[in-house]
């Protein structure tokens, strides 16, 4: 099959944006060639810093496509053939075929006949589509043109079974020819399809086009390099992916540092070669511990053998470092904990308060979690408190992705508690679906209370996450929740926790905002501005609290409970994600899931129990004789009221049959559910299947006596409600 190779060259692409580029490119030419009815084979896409490239097998003109659209019957009213005409194409009734049905008699057909079309006409219309309509996070313009790239266009090529196909984007024109690195191999290169493509430009072009490809060159270079030193590479996935994809032709260094700069924790050492100066760290197999060198991947083979490259590496990162050993040491100049009242200089959100009164909430909610998750509230409490400190030091100031790691660090210099240490830093946790929840007891208890106290802070002032935007990151909070609780088997009970914690925010919230007022009325008052002083006990609580606490008259409980039931409709939400993440059918979540349910691992139990139940023959049966009740109650209501009260003995043998078998069943699945004892109230259930079907087998439900249909409908809703302790059975499809 034809070749069709196309190469969009540019300044620069942000390193991070690349691989995604690449898909985006991919989905969108293959969505576009198979709409106009081209066959895409053995698609292959290529990324790096200037270059997006999309090589595809194609045909050289799309099938020619014939298509028939049935009409009304011969005879029928005007505007039906008008409507008929209209959709087919038509100018007369006459152009369509008339063709007999021995059941609908005769009718019209439109047979359509389209041309095939040159898949160079093709993409002379696709490509500047996709380009012109390309999901960059960040575009930008250019050269004068209204056209937005990622970075300025520089060429674009477009060949097909080696042939050019003339395109026009952005000012720029397609050509037959592409360009090398920027100083081993400009070219231009002459192309002709991907085989000399590639050629040119992985040879004498000194191009290496494959992200993946630069990768295991980085990696297996630099481990060599590292295992000719007697060190060895400290593996970071997400800085290889970057150095890919800032480097055409990468070729890896190895550099030195002053030793005395490994008296620097780990992390900060890490941290600082790598945001700098993108470098790796390297480390002696021997000890563990970090050694005094580095790796670098540089973009060119230089003249002197990258000494030049080195020594001016050498010359960022010494100085970056010694910056860093001056902030450790400031930093440490002071206990952990007495940096807490510096953060309430560091407003958390405007409505709810600084930093530190987070933290105190935190310590409150940590405290009171402790017990349920088997931490000592004493421990839980203080590492609340010092959780946050370290967010002023001045490290963390300059490296933020260090919060949690630099107050871990300072608080086991200070000879610290090791499970209050643990806390500090993994209290934020997890952060991504894939990051590991903590395990430790007081780092479960901070990390649920400080993710519930963001939750619960948020849903106090209605700054909900809307649609796809989420600025607080709250989904990712609640999930956090989610996977903490469940991976540890905590047993909450968010309906009371929830609103208990709204209120709590409320009032020391209140608290706060009642004394800073009375400080600025003062002030007001002994400046002779005392109507300013009563505004603005009014404006600004009205404005900041009065919404949140508008209920039923005046204790502000009725607003309580409502947010409170809101943000555990949000979690479970999560929850729900959560599950079909690992691969629970959504119409079983859906059918657990009832009202008043508040406990997560009781949940996830009940809906993990119920999924294997449906997968046995019993459960589909059972499910089938429910359904079967269920649409002939709803059938009977619709027609009038159900009959009331209790069920009676039936007379007929599996009527008897099958009240006494649901008399026996219902308190035995109640008494498992309470126990919960989910596989015993699945085995109870699954006991009713023989009496259901045969009862539906054997029995006339809707009977022509009145006060057997009626003691009939009685039974099948004692059926119901004795299945629905379970879960909501007409909520699963199938």
């Amino acid at each position: 099959m034809p070749e069709l190779l196309f190469e969009i060259l540019s300044e620069e692409i942000p390193a991070r944006m690349q691989v995604r580029a690449g898909k985006d490119l991919s989905k969108a030419l293959t969505a576009g060639l198979e709409k106009a009815g081209l066959t895409v084979e053995q698609v292959q896409v290529l990324t790096g810093p200037r270059r997006l490239t999309f090589v595809a097998d194609v045909p050289l003109r799309s099938p020619d496509v014939s298509e028939e659209r049935k009409g009304p019957r011969v005879g029928s009213p005007e505007r039906a053939l008008e409507g008929f005409m209209k959709a087919a194409g038509l100018t007369d009734i006459s152009e369509a075929e008339i063709r007999t049905d021995p059941k609908k008699g005769e009718f019209y057909v439109a047979v359509m006949e389209s041309a095939g079309r040159d898949t160079s006409d093709i993409l002379a219309e696709l490509i500047p589509e996709v380009m012109n309509n390309f999901p960059w996070p960040k575009s930008m313009k250019s050269a004068g043109s209204n056209f937005r790239w990622v970075r300025p266009l520089r060429g674009l090529l477009v060949l097909l079974d080696g042939a050019l196909v003339d395109i026009e984007v952005g000012g720029i024109k397609s050509g037959n020819t592409t360009v090398g690195h920027r100083r081993h191999g400009p070219g231009p290169f002459v192309v002709s399809d991907f085989t000399t493509y590639q050629s040119q430009l992985e040879h004498a072009g000194h191009v290496v086009l494959s992200h993946a490809a630069r990768k295991e060159i980085i990696q297996s270079k630099a481990s060599d390099l590292c295992k000719a030193q007697g060190l060895e590479l400290v593996e970071d996935e997400g800085l290889l992916n970057e150095v890919a994809g800032l480097t055409e032709w990468p070729v890896v260094l190895l550099g030195d540092m002053d030793a005395d700069f490994l008296n620097l924790p780990d992390e900060v050492i890490r941290l600082t070669l790598k945001s700098h100066q993108k470098t790796f760290t390297v480390r002696d197999p021997k000890t563990g511990k970090l050694a005094p060198h580095y790796i670098i991947v540089a973009n060119q083979v230089a003249p002197d053998g990258g000494e030049a490259i080195k020594s001016g590496n050498g010359k960022v990162i010494s100085a970056r470092l010694s910056d860093a050993v001056f902030f450790q040491t400031e930093d440490r100049k002071k206990n952990l904990i007495d940096y807490y009242d510096q953060l309430d200089t560091v407003v958390f959100h405007k409505k709810l308060g600084t930093i530190r009164d987070k933290a105190e909430r935190v310590a409150a909610l940590a405290r009171e979690l402790a017990p349920k998750v088997g931490a000592d509230p004493d421990a839980a409490e203080y590492a609340a408190k010092l959780a946050k400190c370290d967010l002023v030091t001045q490290t963390v100031i300059e490296a933020t992705s260090l919060q949690g790691q630099i107050g871990r660090l300072m608080y086991e210099a200070e000879g610290g508690n090791a499970a209050i240490a643990t806390a500090i830093e993994e209290h934020y946790k997890p952060q991504g679906p894939s990051e590991p929840v903590p395990s430790e007891p007081v780092a479960i208890a901070v990390a649920l209370a400080d993710k519930l106290d963001t939750l619960v802070g948020f849903w106090a002032i209605d700054e909900k996450p809307t649609g796809s935007k989420d600025p607080f990151a709250l989904r990712r909070a609640a999930l956090g929740v989610v996977r903490i609780i469940l991976e540890n088997g905590v047993r909450l009970d968010l309906g009371k926790i929830l609103p208990d914690r709204v209120f709590y925010l409320l009032n020391s919230l209140a608290d706060k905002h009642s004394s800073e007022l009375t400080r600025a009325q003062s002030v007001l008052s002994s400046r002779g501005f005392d109507d300013a002083a009563r505004d603005l006990d009014e404006q600004v609580f009205n404005e900041t609290y009065a919404e949140a606490w508008k209920t039923d008259e005046s204790t502000g409980q009725g607003q309580v409970l409502t947010t409170g039931r809101d943000l555990l409709a949000f979690i479970l939400d999560r929850l729900k994600v959560y599950l079909r993440d690992q691969g629970i059918r959504h119409d079983i979540i859906d059918a657990a899931l009832t009202d008043g349910q508040d406990d997560l691992v009781a949940i996830v139990n009940r809906v993990t129990a119920l999924q294997d139940f449906l997968g046995t023959d019993e459960g589909e049966n059972l499910l089938a004789g429910y359904k079967r009740a269920a649409n002939i109650l709803k059938a009977e209501a619709k027609k009038g009221d159900l009959p009331e009260g209790d069920a009676n003995r039936p007379t007929d043998e599996h009527g008897a049959a099958l009240f006494d078998a649901l008399n026996h069943a219902k308190p035995e699945i109640s008494k498992a559910l309470a126990a919960e004892d989910y596989a015993s109230a699945m085995t109870s259930l699954a006991g009713l299947r023989i009496p259901i079907d045969a009862f539906f087998t054997h029995s006339q439900i809707i009977s022509d006596d009145t006060a057997v249909k009626e003691n009939n409908l009685r039974l099948l809703g004692l059926m119901r409600d004795t299945a629905r302790q379970i879960a909501d059975f007409e909520a699963i499809q199938g």
